[in-house]
């Protein structure tokens, strides 16, 4: 059996994988459109447009990792730290991973715009009963 935070650890190497993606895309890429990395100083700068979509889509990827899921971080180390673990926060913090993982897949990838909807939409959801089940316990 895994630790409850097991799910924790999971997300942080994902995103550490993601960041690995988004640099070996990123750095090949700006020396192939002669992009000096000193000029590229702001990260909203024109030279971003110089990328391809599939170099963007990694950091936009990246960049949405470290957005939504420091709740579930926060919300894991709460659930942990007054005992509320439960099987079923287990099986919600484990699919909110996966479900994060599969849109991180997706945007890399095909980058379909609804299935990457539907895949945060279910994550989220699963996020929001987390919540609302500790927030429940206190009522």
């Amino acid at each position: 059996m895994t630790h409850f935070l097991t799910p924790v650890l999971a997300l942080i190497l994902w995103s550490l994988i993601i960041w690995c993606v988004m640099y070996a895309r990123r750095i090949p890429a700006m020396q192939k459109a002669k992009i000096n990395p000193d000029t590229a100083k702001s990260p909203d700068g024109a030279w971003k447009g110089q990328l391809p979509e599939k170099v963007q889509a990694a950091a936009h990827n990246y960049n949405h990792l470290m957005e939504q899921p420091t709740i579930f971080y926060a919300l894991m180390f709460y659930i942990a730290l007054t005992g509320g673990e439960s099987g079923l926060m287990s099986y919600l913090a484990w699919a909110y991973v996966v479900l994060r993982v599969l849109h991180s897949l997706v945007q890399i990838t095909s980058n379909k715009v609804m299935v990457r909807f539907s895949l945060f939409t279910f994550s989220t959801i699963a996020l929001i009963i987390m919540a609302c089940a500790q927030a429940a316990k206190l009522f």
